[in-house]
């Protein structure tokens, strides 16, 4: 059975039941990389420049463990989603890039996916993943047709259920240890940014766990509507540029309006288009907003103490709050 290799990094999280279903629909094997550690974001860092933004590295140091356990490796150029919204140029890029920086990958199946191209356009792409495991067009469509219901039936979960990608997948890590604060906070907290940065329990210190933990209940972009977040786009920059804007800004723009008792952005040092999203959501917070807003920033010298301290500072100020209110 030919064995197709999905990083556990990147869009991993929001599309990787839909990525499966289409790849074993055409009888290929799905082979995932291990969860992110710490040898292995070494790895990664130690094949591109400096200045390469944290998930990238994460990326690549997620590559270098497929190799030698998959036949092909998926990774797709995702150029745009909607007309005139354009993806960050890390994703335009990525099979080049891996080409580029890891030696011995494995072929890589590098559709291109670009809503401004036409769907004429997104269905070949589609085909010419497929057709390297069916020629037959008629199953190439019904492999996306069932992994496209699959995709849908995930979304509709993760929005009725209130649950993080993680919860869905079945992902697990180790249990935390003995900690100061344990179930003492009676508080909601939306935890917004994109999935690689909330999700990898490696580069965040086990960010969510952490909160659950502590007794905190946390919401994120995926158990918001769509029209929600469209409408907290809206509200903070006007009109979405950016791909997966809604993941930040329409987060960022519903839940500092909605029933939460503060909200944490998580984004990673060096991303271009983050930063001026962040920008644009502190300007709104410190406006037009009463909910309480902390940002936190990552890279891999990230400490995990240093992490804590402003967590646990963080959410004393907000009991404090609302006991007082």
């Amino acid at each position: 059975m030919t064995r197709v290799g999905i990083p556990r990094a990147l869009n991993y999280y929001q599309y990787l039941p839909m990525w499966r279903t289409f790849f074993e629909r055409l009888g290929a094997e799905v082979v995932l990389s291990d969860p992110t550690t710490k040898a292995m974001l070494a790895n990664g860092s130690s094949r591109v420049v400096a200045e390469t933004c944290l998930p990238t590295k994460v990326y690549c140091g997620h590559v270098i463990d497929l190799v030698g356990k998959c036949d092909y490796l998926f990774i797709p150029s995702i150029r745009s989603l909607e007309e005139n919204v354009y993806n960050c140029s890390k994703f335009l890029g990525l099979p080049d890039l891996v080409r580029a920086v890891v030696p011995n990958c494995p072929p890589i199946l590098d559709i291109d996916i670009d809503i401004n191209k036409g769907k004429r356009t997104l269905y070949g792409s589609i085909y010419d993943a497929g057709r390297r495991f069916a020629w037959n067009p008629l199953k190439v469509k019904k492999a996306a047709e069932a992994a496209w219901q699959i995709h849908q039936e995930y979304l509709d979960s993760l929005r009725s259920k209130q649950l993080t990608p993680p919860d869905i997948l079945g992902e697990t890590s180790k249990p935390l240890g003995k900690m100061m604060g344990a179930g003492r906070y009676d508080l909601t907290i939306a935890v917004i940014g994109h999935p690689y940065n909330i999700y990898d329990e490696h580069i965040n210190h086990r960010f969510v766990k952490r909160l659950r933990a502590m007794g905190v209940r946390v919401v994120t972009a995926e158990m918001a509507r769509e029209d929600e977040l469209n409408a907290g786009t809206e509200r903070i920059v006007g009109r979405p540029y950016w791909t997966y804007e809604d993941e930040v800004v329409g987060a960022a723009g519903h839940y500092l309006h909605a029933q939460v008792d503060g909200v944490v952005a998580m984004v990673c040092f060096g991303c271009g288009p983050d930063s001026v999203m962040i920008d644009a959501i502190q300007r709104y917070a410190k406006q037009n907003a009463r909910t309480p807003f902390m940002l936190i920033t990552l890279d891999e010298h990230t400490a995990e103490a240093g992490l804590i301290t402003r967590l646990e500072a963080f959410l004393d100020m907000l009991g404090r709050k609302k006991r007082a209110s």
